[in-house]
């Protein structure tokens, strides 16, 4: 039994993968998925690969990108979620910002730099044509240390998935006054290269079942109610969200696709330069469900 440390947000986006784990689809295939929640979201990821905390990582498409070019010795095997990311933009419900055209100048929260919370607001302030600089963000680690900054006043918006975060709205606590989704596909599979180089097969059986994990879950009829119970959302929410979730379903990834994605990155300003596909993507041919 080969043991693989596997992370990714305590979201629903993830509800595939614990249902491969508690069914034993890996286990049969002699791997055990040791799945550690990451309540930090892709920075702390992209830092727990960089450590060799974990194997595989299921992270925002952008803050991994971002990562490998600055070093990460980690590739992208495939994408995972290919629909947009729904962020909120999130205020206290004291707070007297109730409008995009207030957010200018104001404090952001972000889970840390060059998460998704992080560059999410540069590709936000980017349509309004309005500039961020480094002062103008508070790290608080993850949803509670948001809570709090927003609540103690030292942070004035913070933006998060918006089914994730709309628990909060519904009781009050938070507004949502806006949302940005992401123009390219949301979520990717990315792996160490040394998980790369000496499990090149075992990650392929892992791919192959999660993907057919996610076929499944796509298929299911009730999992709108089981998302809705196991994650404490709304059953409406869960309903939304799960008509509009595409997942990837196969590790290919069109070259053409990538370089666009790194277009935008850069246009964003997330990235300073355009890299070699092969850099950042692991292409060799993985086998599809």
């Amino acid at each position: 039994m080969i043991k693989v440390t596997v992370g990714g947000v305590p979201e629903h986006f993830n509800l595939a993968w614990h249902l491969a784990i508690e069914n034993g689809t890996f286990a049969k295939h002699g791997i055990e998925i040791i799945w550690q929640d990451v309540p930090g979201g892709t920075g702390a990821m992209c830092k727990a690969l960089r450590e060799g905390e974990l194997d595989i990582a299921i992270a925002l498409t952008e803050g991994m990108i971002s990562d490998i070019v600055q070093g990460n010795p980690s590739k992208i095997v495939q994408f995972y979620v290919n629909s947009p990311l729904r962020w909120g933009i999130f205020t206290s419900v004291r707070s007297s910002i109730k409008e995009i055209a207030e957010m200018e100048g104001k404090k952001y929260a972000i889970s840390r730099y060059k998460s998704g919370s992080h560059l999410m607001a540069y590709v936000h302030a980017n349509r309004y044509g309005w500039s961020l600089h480094e002062d103008d963000f508070e790290v608080v680690g993850n949803l509670d240390g948001a809570r709090q900054a927003l609540a103690k006043g030292t942070s004035d918006l913070f933006m998060w998935e918006k089914f994730t975060t709309k628990p909060l709205v519904d009781s009050g606590e938070f507004n949502m006054i806006g949302e940005c989704n992401t123009p390219w596909p949301c979520f990717v599979v990315a792996a160490t290269d040394n998980f790369i180089n000496q499990h090149e097969d075992v990650l392929k059986t892992i791919l192959n079942i999660i993907n057919l994990s996610c076929l499944m879950l796509k298929n299911n009829s009730k999992a709108p109610a089981l998302i809705a119970y196991r994650y404490g959302i709304k059953l409406d929410d869960a309903m939304a969200w799960f008509k509009e979730l595409e997942y990837a379903y196969h590790p290919e990834m069109d070259e053409d696709e990538v370089l666009a994605i790194f277009d935008k990155l850069k246009q964003f300003g997330i990235l300073s330069f355009i890299p070699e596909p092969a850099t950042v993507c692991f292409y060799k041919h993985l086998e599809t469900v």
